[in-house]
């Protein structure tokens, strides 16, 4: 799409620019929604900030698929949701009145959590198993999907019938009706499509401007993918929690993370659809199963630190937000070696 090296950088700059933007406008607007419609921080963050903020990664993971590059779409999807958990220790440390596991505490993040897991075990064992397609796609894609859309019913579920209940103490920040913006429901439902919609075509060109980034400077794919391509797409998560921080809306920050990542799976599912050689799980290096297995092991780790609830660590940082940093730390310099 891009001719040359130079305008290759430049979309990818300005598209990252865009996506930045328009994040940092939908924290604002889906806070309000979700008090307007009357669903609430939680659910709002799991069922449409979610999928509005994961557009780049879907454009961007499609688009690689599409165009038969196996390793960056799913270097891409795997390294967003890394990113998206790193996300919220940086939250943890901006955050200063208490851990924010602590203060966002709710049993429809811990259901999420596991959800998590179990929908990232999935492809995994897809890339583990042996080669296996029908009609050009693994059985595991359609068992994502159906997982998925089993587990946002069960996440419904805990959110209006919940068996848990969080204790609640003076650092417990529960989901309040805010400010609204100016204008009506309907004047920000039509800013939220539009710019879920700017989001979701930037997301597209950056992808396109990877492409090109990758094959002038010689960089591998894996590389392109769980570095740079996935830091810009998952960067509207970043915006969007910090955000939401900042408005003291801390369930919509934590919910979105994680709804976020839960929907990634989907992305994962449409590029084994998308990808035109047969199962894309069977074109990509070992390499991919990192950002997988990572993910996987932060999640469970600030599931621990959900349920332990520590109030304050050392510098007010919970002992989960430093584990997954050192986590992800560690899980780059593996990456940036093998790549």
């Amino acid at each position: 799409m891009f001719p040359s090296l130079t305008t290759g950088i430049i979309a990818f700059a300005i598209a990252s620019v865009v996506i930045v933007t328009a994040g940092s406008r939908l924290a604002r607007v889906a806070d309000e929604l979700a008090d307007r419609t009357g669903l609430g921080e939680a659910l709002f963050g799991i069922f449409l900030l979610a999928g509005v903020t994961s557009l780049p990664d879907f454009a961007a993971t499609l688009s690689a698929a599409m165009d038969s590059r196996p390793d960056l779409a799913m270097s891409n999807v795997m390294g967003s949701m890394a990113a998206n958990l790193v996300f919220l220790g940086i939250a943890d440390i901006m955050y200063r009145k208490a851990n924010l596991e602590h203060a966002a505490a709710s049993s429809t993040n811990l259901m999420l959590a596991a959800l998590l897991i179990v929908l990232l075990a999935l492809p995994l064992l897809a890339i583990a198993s042996p080669p296996l397609s029908l009609w050009g796609i693994h059985p595991i894609t359609p068992v994502i999907t159906a997982a998925y859309l089993f587990g946002l019913h069960l996440v419904r579920k805990t959110d209006s019938k919940p068996m848990w209940f969080p204790r609640l103490t003076r650092q417990t920040v529960p989901d309040k009706p805010g400010h609204y913006l100016r204008g009506g429901l309907a004047q920000a439902w039509v800013t939220f499509i539009i710019l879920a919609a700017i989001t979701g075509v930037a997301g597209w060109i950056l992808m396109e401007g990877a492409k090109v980034i990758s094959d002038e400077t010689g960089l591998s794919d894996t590389l392109i993918g769980g570095l740079f391509t996935a830091l810009a797409t998952s960067s509207p998560e970043l915006v969007t929690t910090i955000a939401a921080i900042r408005r003291n809306a801390l369930t919509l920050a934590v919910s979105n993370i994680f709804g976020t990542n839960c929907f990634n799976m989907l992305v994962i599912a449409s590029a084994d659809v998308g990808y035109p050689g047969g199962s894309i799980y069977h074109d990509i290096t070992p390499i991919q199963m990192t950002w997988g297995l990572v993910s996987i092991l932060m999640t469970a780790t600030l599931l621990m630190g959900m349920v332990r609830r520590q109030r304050y660590g050392i510098g007010k940082i919970g002992f989960e937000s430093a584990l997954m940093l050192s986590v992800y730390a560690v899980a780059l310099i593996i990456v940036t070696v093998s790549g």
